[in-house]
Order: C-alpha cells, then structure tokens, then sequence
C-alpha cells in the first residue's frame, strides 16, 4: 500500500469516528417541533365524554382524585423502539495511533398521557415522559391519543350545552 493510500484511508477512519461521536441532545425543546397529532389532541378531545375517551383509547392504566379539579386519567405506553448498532473497527495507521468507535441510534423511551376529567368530560391533555423523538416533542404519545383525535373529527364532537 502507498503512502497515498495509506493517508487517505486515515483521514475516512477520522471522518468515521467524528461522525459517530456527534450525538443527539438529551432536550431537542428547542430544535424538535411538537407533533401535529398530540398538539391537536390537546385541543380536539377537549369535551369528549368518559365513554368516548374509553371507546377511543381505552381504559386507563391509573386514575387519581384530584378533588375539585375532577379526575386525572393516566395512559402509560412503553415504546420499545429498534436499536441500530453501527461499530467502526478500530484502525492504526501511522501517526494516528487508533481510530475507531460506536454509534448507537433510538433507545426505547415511554409517555404518560394524562387527561383531565371535569364534570365527566375532558377538560385537558397534557404528557409527561421519555416522549420525545430527536425532530419531535411528544411523538411516543400518539399512539395513545391518534384514535381519539379520529374519533372527535369523525363525530364533530361538540361539547355538550349547560341545560338552564
């Protein structure tokens, strides 16, 4: 092997290892945008009745009494994703003694949905959770609140009017 090819082949193995050492930030907040089907639940599920949020998403993992606030229902869904394995062998060549490393992409994660029952009607959506993906917040959630965000579109679900 020449010199040539020998340098060539050191400055692939360094571009390699900076590469995989580039790693996604713990909190994308402020790069990641909210999903577009939990940011619509939040809105859309907002007067579905106890019966409609059971018929959509089913039953809760945990309720809680929250007094005069009503109830909170809890939906815990775990995500386990695909683990992706890349290792780059190790390789000294020269004046660079090792280049090498590891990239690993999609750890599982898990998101609590939490919906808030006043009067037997959802008064709010909120999610807690490991439930960001690197490009969107609360993307682990929409398996939970998908169906129902359907269900309210399909039955142009109003919330009910006071009886005076």
């Amino acid at each position: 092997m020449t010199s040539l090819h020998i340098r060539k082949l050191a400055f692939v193995a360094a571009g390699i290892s900076t590469l995989s050492s580039c790693v996604i930030p713990d909190d994308t907040s402020s790069i990641a945008k909210v999903d577009a089907t939990t940011a619509a639940a939040r809105k859309e599920m907002v007067g579905l009745s106890e019966a409609d949020v059971r018929m959509c998403a089913g039953f809760p993992s945990a309720t809680a009494d929250v007094g005069s606030s009503g109830q909170i229902w809890t939906y815990q869904r775990t995500v386990q994703r695909s683990n992706l394995s890349i290792a780059v062998p190790t390789l000294a060549v020269g004046a660079i003694p090792a280049v090498g490393g590891s990239v690993n992409v999609a750890p599982g994660g898990y998101c609590n949905t939490q919906i808030r029952m006043l009067n037997g009607h959802v008064a709010e959506v909120a999610y807690a959770g490991d439930n960001n993906l690197p490009n969107s917040r609360d993307a682990l959630c929409v398996s939970t609140v998908d169906a129902c965000v359907a269900y309210a579109r399909q039955h142009r679900y109003k919330t009910p009017a006071v009886s005076r």
